[in-house]
Order: C-alpha cells, then sequence, then structure tokens
C-alpha cells in the first residue's frame, strides 16, 4: 500500500534501461492479473529474475481512489527492485497523473498496448491501441515531459498487426517519441493459442534501435535461449512458466522443493490471502504431483490443511 512505503522516496531507484546495457539478455516476469504482485516477485527474484512487473492497473481508477492505489499497487523498500508498474490507459494527462503517483515508489511504468480482453477493449484500452499510434505517442511524451526523473523509464508492451508493417510503424513513431524499451508479444489480437511469430519479433527488432524483449510461449530457460538467438531480442519476458516453475530463469526444470518453501515463508510474511497463496502452489506443484495428489492438493481450503499437506508429503 502507497501508505506502507512511504519511506521509499529515500531508496535509490534503480535505471532498469542499465539491465539492457550489461550485455546479458534480460529475465522479465511479465504483469499477471492477481498473480504478479509484490510476494510472486520477491520469490522470482530469488531466483535469478532481473525485471518484475506489476499486473496491470487501470490508471483512471488508480488517479482517482485511494483504495484502488492501496488495493492494486504494494512495493517494499529493500528488495523489489528495479519495478516497472503496467498501467491501462487511454488518456495522456491521466496516464501522467497514475505515473507521477509510482515514480517515488517504481523503477518506470508501460503503458499496456496488448491486452486482447473484450472488457479492456471496449473500454479502450489494451491491445486497441495498437491501431492508435498518434495516441501512444502522445502518452509516451506527456509522460517524458511531466516526470522529471531521468532516470524513470516508459516502455510499452505490444502485439502484433496482421500487416507487420503496421507493427514497425507503431515502434518506430514510439521510440521516436523516447519510450525506452518495447515488449513484443508475437501474437496478433485475434491469436490466443496459435504459434508466436517469433520472426516477427525479429524484424521489428532489426527495425529498431531501442531495445527489444520478446514474449509468448516461453516455458523454460532453454526457451528463452532459443528465442533470444531465433530474434535477437534485448530481453525475454515470460507469464505463465514463471508461474509453473518461478525458478525457471535459474535454470530449474521443474520447481524445485526449495522454492516450494520459499514461497511458503514469503506469502505467510506477506499476509498473501488464502486463494492467492494455494493458487500459486497449485500451478508450481503441477508438474511434479500426480493426477490423485492433484485431486486432493486441489480442493484444500486453509492454510493450515496446505501447511500440513506440504510437511507430510514433501518435508515442506
Amino acid at each position: 500500500m502507497i501508505g506502507d512505503i512511504v519511506e521509499t522516496k529515500q531508496c535509490r531507484l534503480k535505471d532498469p534501461v542499465d539491465l539492457f546495457r550489461s550485455g546479458q539478455v534480460v529475465k522479465i516476469c511479465a504483469p499477471m492479473v492477481r498473480y504478479s504482485k509484490l510476494a510472486f516477485r520477491t520469490l522470482v527474484r530469488k531466483y535469478s529474475c532481473d525485471l518484475c512487473y506489476t499486473p496491470m492497473i487501470v490508471a483512471a481508477d488508480f488517479v482517482r481512489s485511494a483504495k484502488a492505489r492501496d488495493s492494486e499497487f504494494t512495493t517494499n523498500k529493500v528488495g523489489d527492485h528495479p519495478l516497472i508498474v503496467q498501467f491501462a490507459a487511454k488518456e495522456a494527462q491521466v496516464l501522467c497523473d497514475a505515473a507521477r503517483i509510482v515514480c517515488p515508489f517504481a523503477d518506470g511504468i508501460d503503458l499496456n498496448c496488448g491486452c486482447p480482453q473484450r472488457w479492456a477493449m471496449a473500454e479502450g484500452y489494451g491491445a486497441c491501441l495498437i491501431n492508435k499510434p498518434e495516441l501512444v505517442q502522445d502518452m509516451v511524451r506527456h509522460v517524458r515531459n511531466q516526470i522529471d526523473n531521468p532516470r524513470f523509464s516508459v516502455s510499452i508492451k505490444i502485439r502484433i498487426h496482421e500487416d507487420l508493417k503496421r507493427t514497425v510503424d507503431l515502434c518506430q513513431k514510439a521510440e521516436a517519441t523516447g519510450v525506452s524499451w518495447i515488449t513484443v508479444h508475437g501474437r496478433s489480437v485475434e491469436e490466443r493459442h496459435q504459434p508466436v511469430h517469433y520472426d516477427a519479433i525479429k524484424i521489428i527488432k532489426q527495425s529498431m534501435s531501442i531495445p527489444i524483449v520478446a514474449n509468448g510461449d516461453i516455458k523454460t530457460l532453454k526457451d528463452a535461449e532459443n528465442v533470444h538467438h531465433l530474434t535477437g531480442a534485448d530481453g525475454i519476458m515470460v507469464a505463465r512458466g514463471l508461474l509453473a516453475n518461478p525458478a525457471m530463469f535459474a535454470g530449474y526444470e521443474e520447481t524445485p522443493l526449495k522454492c516450494i518453501k520459499d514461497w511458503v515463508d514469503i506469502a505467510l510474511e506477506h499476509g498473501t490471502p488464502f486463494t492467492c497463496f494455494h493458487h500459486h502452489l497449485m500451478y508450481m506443484m503441477e508438474r511434479i504431483t500426480s493426477k490423485q495428489e492433484k485431486k486432493v492438493f486441489n480442493v484444500l481450503s486453509s492454510t493450515s490443511a496446505v501447511l500440513d499437506y506440504l510437511n507430510n508429503y514433501y518435508g515442506v
């Protein structure tokens, strides 16, 4: 909650763009509704994740309501950096106002231009922005002009057009306005589970001089390395792969027991609500439990029942 993090103003925030200058592929935890909150970010950072995003926050609600700010955005002074706050927005000044609120506590903001959900697009948010390059430029320009911290990054996350020339045009316009990097989910708005167009990400990368992050269907560290070689991308962003195995970036093929124990400790320390605590464990244990075990584990209904189960079966 904002109230809990006022002291953060004193902490030295990092310049996330420096990560891309390191010469290493930047390993990134994607913005995930309900899931990429502080406790989970704390976990993946223990396992070689370089950069984390918050879940997408609707900027207008965030600016208007203290309640929304308290429930949507939590960070801490110590380890939750570098941190990017992702916003859904459709008006330049609203995005600016939201950026100004989080600026003392985060290292940058990201404009969501990729969410394909119907409600988001109906509201003028998310993936419909890939068809409005001038509006995207206006929003980036406003934030750049009004946030006086040059180390504060402004990035965008997009999907691709059927006609890739339009995507390259969008990216070049965003670059000209001062965007720090662009994350490309290699599918169009209509595509859900179809193969990711890594060739499209490669073409975008070759057309730009700012960092490009590849996103889509990356489930293991080997996948991440392959996608980097295929696309030349400067960073790799992962969502579901990290839910299933938060230690993925550290090279583990499946979630190690130590990671499960770390999650229990972190979640309890952060007071993570039971449903979220349990869901994360269901994802993490997907590959290491039998059908029969899942039937039992997935219907447990209290923290104490989960802790007993983990202790009895896994010695956690």
